[in-house]
């Protein structure tokens, strides 16, 4: 029979220790020990969650073959592309590298609405020529079917199975042998080998890793859908995010109907990428073009706004700043800002009365960035400055004229990375002119349809577009 005992685990990081502690030795965060009850088997009775017992041996490097590319399950074909060219998971594809490893163990984390399992639904029934195996433990089979017709999509080769035990999880999985296996959500699933309840640090981490064994034997891609804590990290232990090959992470406000999915780690492609979507009445639907949506399309020239080129991992898009300059009605001067660090906002207002000589010390600045995005691209800080500056002087800013550049303490307008990729995008979108540093190297390319204008301080930037509006 199984020795049963009691041990302490950091909902943090997983560390185990015999008492409880206040402060975790391994990373420590306070009062994040909990107690659970775990039980551990031995002699030749000992189950296992595991589908092979091949021994591995070790091989020589120069032994191992390599073609160079792993081999990858494309998400969006092109056959199931709809008459359009679009499809909702191509850009999945893109954030991954090209596809789906196969063998490798994708995690999804983000806030409860947020749409992963609606993204995690959307990639059986937009590839339907895919045998997918999706498991819920927090759904029944038949709300699933209604959230699947209001999808749309073929999904006879998808199986969906209710269940939260790993190892009927595991036996049905080797029975059917899907080419994916989707478990929403990984906080649900436990293994009856673990005394303690599911989603606690010991569940969670022994499960994650029977599905990492399971992935590696069968070379079936396995997604996670996983939850997340207040503080807008996966919840469980720090491991879980250790052992996974990818992790996805839902970004945005759920009373917006932009989403944004994030490639935090990626051991087969780019850890910086992202893709914008949209949440309808029909699921999510990709923004193939994101500057389009975050930049105004409102004809009239209004004072406090202006266009930034920015750069977020490797992809460049275009968003409208708006700022708003007022009198201060009380005895300190408020500062608010909506999607970008307030502490930085502060920076720069510090800049323009130390440097340019504008007194803002007295005024109420307000700051927003349209769409209900957050950005921390320093190649914004110009764009920022001229839309604080154009409420200031009430002076609209030229719609056809963008900005990336960094600013400094002492005034400079400083360099920022892949500025061709900017300026790409900017004459992409109809833009006339655009300012950046004049410390910026560019390479010998000329460009048809915009102007580009270096400047090496923000006193040269503010006469030459302000003459302008004015």
């Amino acid at each position: 029979m199984a020795k049963v005992k009691k041990a302490f685990f950091c909902n943090n990081c997983g560390y185990e220790s015999a008492k409880w502690l206040g402060q975790c030795p391994s990373c420590g965060k306070w009062n994040t020990m909990v107690e659970e009850v775990i039980a551990k088997q031995s002699g030749p009775t000992s189950k296992s969650v595991t589908i092979s017992t091949q021994s591995a041996k070790p091989i020589k490097l120069s032994d191992i073959e390599a073609n160079g590319n792993e081999e990858r399950i494309v998400l969006a074909p092109a056959e199931t592309l709809s008459a359009n060219g679009e499809a909702n998971i191509s850009e999945l594809d893109r954030i991954l590298g090209g596809g789906m490893v196969k063998g490798s163990l994708v995690l999804i984390g983000g806030e409860p609405g947020i749409g992963k399992s609606t993204l995690s639904l959307q990639i059986p029934l937009g590839c339907p020529t895919l045998k997918t195996l999706y498991v819920s433990g927090e759904e029944s089979v038949r709300q699933i079917k209604m959230r699947a017709e209001r999808l749309g999509g073929a999904h006879e080769s998808c199986y969906i199975l209710s269940e939260t035990s790993l190892e009927n999880i595991l036996e049905q999985a080797k029975q059917i042998a899907p080419q994916l296996l989707i478990i929403d959500s990984i906080q649900t699933i436990f293994s009856q080998l673990i005394e303690s309840s599911a989603g606690s640090v010991s569940q969670v981490r022994e499960c994650a890793a029977a599905l990492l064994r399971f992935a590696k034997e069968s070379n079936t891609p396995v997604i996670l859908i996983g939850h997340i804590t207040k503080d807008g990290t996966i919840a469980g232990p720090k491991v879980l995010e250790h052992i996974v090959d990818v992790v996805l992470q839902f970004e945005g406000d759920t009373r917006h109907s932009f989403r944004i999915l994030r490639s935090i780690k990626n051991r087969f492609g780019a850890s910086a990428e992202l893709a914008v979507y949209e949440m309808t009445g029909g699921g999510l639907r990709e923004i193939l073009n994101p500057s389009e949506m975050f930049i105004s399309t409102h004809n009239q020239e209004l004072s406090g706004t202006a266009v930034a080129a920015m750069l977020d991992g490797t992809r460049p898009f275009l968003i409208e700043v708006q700022a708003l300059v007022s009198t201060a009605a009380y005895g300190t001067p408020q500062r608010s800002a909506t999607g970008f660090d307030v502490r930085r906002m502060n920076m720069l207002l510090a800049v323009l009365e130390k440097r340019v000589g504008f007194k803002l010390s007295v005024k109420d600045v307000f700051l927003n960035i349209a769409g209900g995005i957050k950005i921390s691209d320093p190649a914004c800080d110009l764009a920022i400055v001229m839309s604080i500056l154009s409420s200031n002087f009430d002076v609209a800013v030229n719609q056809k004229i963008a900005f990336a550049a960094e600013i400094g303490l002492s005034g400079e307008v400083r360099p920022v990375s892949q500025i061709e990729r900017r300026i790409s995008e900017a004459e992409k979108l109809g833009f006339e002119k655009i300012y950046i540093s004049s410390f910026n190297q560019l390479q010998e390319r000329k460009y048809k349809k915009i102007k580009v204008v270096c400047a090496a301080n923000v006193p040269q930037i503010v006469r030459e577009v302000f003459q302008e509006g004015s």
